[in-house]
């Protein structure tokens, strides 16, 4: 008897065709500053992974570049309201309490 499971989860979706040309626009429609580190970031990311899928005739990782970026632009706007309410870290513990250097 076997303890595999007698199904697969299913793969996601592919991306559809334009979607790294879409991710360009969105990237590009971005506050300045945001534009400028990201521009470059995926950039360096969409020729790494065309580069491994020229080697290896598989789009996935075309693709998980794709769901990476969609996903890092979805959750921009989460990430600013948080940082810009001043996140609470008073709950924290200080690392040189932890690592007792405040001696």
């Amino acid at each position: 008897m076997s303890a595999q499971p007698d199904h697969l989860p299913a793969a996601p979706a592919a991306p559809a065709p334009r979607a790294a040309a879409r991710l360009l626009a969105r990237i590009h429609a971005e506050p300045p500053e945001r534009a400028a580190r990201w521009l470059p970031a995926f950039e360096r990311d969409w020729a790494k992974a065309l580069d491994d899928s020229r080697q290896t005739y598989d789009l996935s990782p075309l693709h998980h570049v794709v769901r990476t970026w969609r996903v890092r632009l979805d959750s921009a706007p989460a990430v600013d309201a948080f940082v810009a309410a001043g996140p609470d870290d008073g709950d924290g513990i200080d690392l040189a309490e932890l690592t007792g250097t405040d001696r």
